[in-house]
């Protein structure tokens, strides 16, 4: 008989067969098994649900629940190796391969399902498998299941979908199959509202749309750090083909995201990853509808595929972009760019970089109140404009090592989630009580068993538990009633603002007639601006002492959020800046003493840097303080970093004392 080569029919697996063989190796090692054999495949395909062979055990009348076990103890007979990789038997290959032809020739399979692996093995049942487990199978009839393979199997997720005109044949993949596979449609999410708005970034999607609108080497790559806005900006570039406004050429485009991960996914056999990416390719290229594929984390295509003893992605999509048969759009960093495109000029010239920079503070307060609304349907929360204002700027000026808008976002996101939490859930205060009451609780039992055995308990200790757990009841149920209280009023101020909001989106739809009639409904019910005033005093009277929750989202809970990340104080978070500045020298002269001129002297640059008195991109200030060791330079930095930036954590230090020999350089 021809011998077929393995991977040839490793390479006919279907995905269910192919995790099961994979599988079977896997179990193979753990019990340092010499050999995969058809029984360690067999014990795998049983595992399986919804299988050919789960549909013929349960068609043929057999529970697979005792067949399994059977198979396993089969398993304990076999020899070991202290090899880390088992191989091949086989008798396994020549039941793929008798599997193979079977399916191949006599049930007219493309592919190498479980059930033509089943069936082979039932056909020699003797040759492969231990007698006790070939027995256990002797009245599955195999000459019933050849002839009625197809209804053994009805309900198998092995099945291939049936064509639509009823001609019972298995339907052929169309060229769009690889997209639906392996890429996300933006212009359909676009459609059905799915993506968030994107604001101040319309200069980079119209340099976007003049690349893309080339005739050839038509391929922005957008290039920036972590978290500025790369993906949305493709985000937003979809956004604008749905809505047209762009280019008559790009309005019957779509936009695919591709994703590597699931290209990359299951892609082992050497070629699958190429076979996968060409298939794309092709279906881009074949699609009646132009479309323009967009590739995040480009730098991941270079190299992808050689690790399989495959050809570099890359590579596969040279000849495509340099003759424009594919749009791309594609996103990195700036480091991966250096480290991966600018190396590679035949790659770097099919791409031209779209550079985009970390927006200003500024720019951040109104990419934030474009997805003001997202936030506030996401988490039914009110969000005040300080809040936005108070996440860009604070996120800016104490969360190093992160970029704006993504960092703003993260604290804005967090602080709706907490207010959101607190009209359900219990405050963080009430729920530190009553776990320090438990532990009490926990302690005077303790005691108390101690006691009735006889053992000596310390009196003096057991009276200040007793007052401790009487006090810390009392504070529980005082919040408990504080934070019932806030949240009934919390409840129908929010209550009372969505009429308000619903009364102008009415009034702003209305015609004239409506809007006459609306007034004079509003004449007649009571004042809502009035009793919202009144339960916003009586809340804050009732928030004297500490605010279990609010009633929207402000700089105090932005603050709070950005406290707990950085351990800087909230109360110096939301002193202003300017106040800062102006009482630097009381604050100063109170750690350092005798330096009231320098101290002076830096108060009045630092003054005018805050009065915007300076270039743009310039720093506040830059010092050189000079004197003998001992008269306060280091402290006054220190001091500066307290006062200004929360902390001496964000104080950069270089002692250029250690930088004195030739071997510390």
């Amino acid at each position: 008989m021809i011998r077929v080569e393995l991977p040839a029919l490793i390479g006919r697996l279907n995905d269910i067969s192919r995790q099961a063989l994979e599988a079977s190796a896997a179990l193979c090692i753990s019990r340092q098994g010499a050999e995969i054999t058809p029984a360690h495949l067999l014990f795998k395909l049983l595992e399986t649900p919804f299988s050919d062979v789960r549909q013929i055990l349960e068609h043929t009348g057999m529970n697979h629940q005792q067949l399994q076990p059977q198979v396993g103890d089969s398993l304990n007979g076999e020899a070991q190796s202290a090899e880390p990789y088992p191989s091949f038997s086989p008798l396994l290959v020549e039941l793929m391969q008798d599997a193979w032809l079977l399916a191949s020739t006599e049930l007219g399979h493309t592919d190498l399902r479980s059930g033509a692996l089943f069936l082979a093995l039932l056909m020699n049942a003797d040759r492969y498998l231990m007698p006790r487990v070939a027995q256990a199978l002797v009245d599955i009839n195999r000459e019933q299941l050849r002839k009625q393979f197809d209804r053994l199997t009805e309900g198998s997720v092995e099945r291939p979908q049936l064509a639509d005109n009823g001609s019972g044949k298995p339907a052929v993949e169309t060229d769009m199959d690889p997209l639906k596979r392996y890429a996300t449609d933006f212009t359909k999410l676009a459609r059905e509202a799915k993506l968030d708005p994107v604001v101040c970034r319309d200069a980079e999607i119209d340099q976007m749309i003049d690349i893309l609108c080339r005739r050839r080497k038509n391929n922005p790559i957008v290039v920036g750090d972590a978290g500025v806005g790369k993906s949305a900006l493709v985000e937003g570039l979809a956004l604008r083909i749905v809505n047209g406004d762009v280019p008559d050429r790009l309005k019957t485009v779509e936009l695919w995201t591709l994703d590597m991960g699931a290209l990359q996914a299951g892609a082992s056999v050497k070629g699958e990853f190429e076979k996968r990416l060409k298939g794309v390719i092709e279906a881009v290229k074949g699609s009646t509808t132009p479309i323009i594929l967009f590739i995040d984390e480009a730098h991941t295509l270079i190299g992808a595929g050689n690790s399989e003893g495959g050809s570099d992605a890359a590579n596969l999509l040279k000849p495509a972009l340099a003759r424009g048969e594919l749009r791309t759009i594609a996103a990195t960093t700036w480091r991966e760019y250096k480290k991966y495109f600018e190396k590679d000029p035949a790659l770097s010239r099919r791409f031209q970089p779209v550079a985009l920079n970390e927006p200003t503070p500024g720019e951040a307060v109104h990419i934030l109140r474009g997805l003001r609304a997202v936030y506030e349907k996401a988490h039914q929360v009110l969000i005040a404009d300080s809040a936005l204002k108070a996440a860009s700027e604070m996120s800016a000026r104490y969360l190093a090592g992160r970029q704006l808008p993504d960092k703003a976002i993260d604290v804005l996101d967090t602080a709706c989630a907490r207010v959101s939490l607190n009209l359900s859930t219990p405050p963080r205060r009430l729920s530190h009580v009553r776990s320090e009451l438990h532990q009490l609780a926990m302690e005077q039992e303790l005691l108390s068993r101690e006691h009735t055995l006889g053992q000596s308990v310390d009196a003096e200790r057991e009276q200040a538990l007793e007052q401790q757990i009487a006090d810390l009841t009392a504070e529980s149920e005082a919040l408990e009633q504080s934070w019932n209280d806030q949240r009934e009023l919390v409840a129908r101020l929010v209550e009372i603002r969505e009429q308000m909001l619903l009364g102008d989106v009415e009034a702003e739809t209305a015609g004239d007639a409506a809007v006459e009639l609306a007034e004079s409904d509003h004449e007649e019910r009571p004042d809502l601006k009035s009793e919202a005033a009144a339960i916003e005093q009586e809340l804050a009277e009732l928030q004297a002492d500490e605010p279990l929750v609010h009633a929207r989202v402000d700089a105090r809970q932005v603050a709070e959020v950005i406290a707990d990340w950085t351990g800087i104080p909230v109360n110096r978070m939301t002193t202003d800046e300017l106040e800062k500045i102006t009482h630097l020298p009381a604050y100063l002269q109170a750690h350092i003493k005798g330096q009231d001129t320098a101290i002076d002297c830096l108060h009045q640059h630092l003054l005018t840097a805050r009065a915007d008195l300076r270039r743009p991109g310039r720093p506040m200030g830059a010092f050189l303080l000079v004197g003998p060791s001992g008269v306060g330079k280091t402290e006054t930095v220190v001091q500066l970093a307290e006062l200004l930036y929360g902390g001496r954590q964000f104080l950069t230090t270089i002692n250029m004392s250690e930088y004195q020999e030739k071997h510390t350089v």
